[in-house]
């Protein structure tokens, strides 16, 4: 039985680069109210969802209170109870809220920042194999790295949360 409901599309937006944090010319993608947790055990629904579609390196935490990003790695944030106020894309970005059974796919280099949650917020966070995460922070020479850095970031084999024939694979083409 699928954790997801059918036919999920997430919704695409491309940060613009402001500077300080690159952001990515792939989409970041949010998936709202796509995975059906299991009420008693939703982090496990999240983890294993991830894995099936080959996401690993999972953990389990919140959303960091500052402004990063990771230049190395794309990352995908499962989560698996309460909600939030994010803002992504760095201070020029979009706060949204998030909350459980929300998927949020980052491509490399997207700033994010945790604003506000509720005391169980608990997010899953996992990466597609082989990469190594880093987290940066926004700084004139961090951001000249990451330039050089994020266009040698892979994609991603498959959408965490749809697989092989997910959105992600056609919404994430470079030029």
């Amino acid at each position: 039985m699928s954790v997801v409901h059918d036919k999920a599309e997430p919704l695409a937006i491309v940060f613009e680069d402001d500077g300080l944090v690159p952001n990515n010319i792939l989409p970041f993608l949010v998936y709202q109210g796509t995975v059906k947790l299991d009420p008693k055990r939703p982090e496990e629904t999240i983890e294993g969802l991830f894995a099936e579609n080959g996401w690993g390196g999972t953990w389990r935490n919140g959303v960091y209170d500052y402004l990063h990003y990771h230049s190395t790695v794309h990352e995908v944030l499962g989560v698996a109870r309460g909600h939030a106020r994010v803002r992504f894309g760095g201070d020029h970005g979009q706060q949204l809220d998030i909350k459980a059974g929300d998927v949020a796919i980052l491509p490399a280099g997207t700033g994010h920042q945790c604003i506000s949650a509720s005391d169980d917020f608990c997010v899953i966070g996992a990466y597609p194999p082989g990469s190594k995460m880093e987290v940066t922070r926004p700084t004139p020479e961090n951001h000249a790295k990451a330039l050089k850095t994020i266009p040698r970031v892979e994609l991603p084999p498959s959408d965490p949360v749809m697989g092989k024939q997910g959105p992600l694979m056609r919404l994430w083409r470079r030029p």
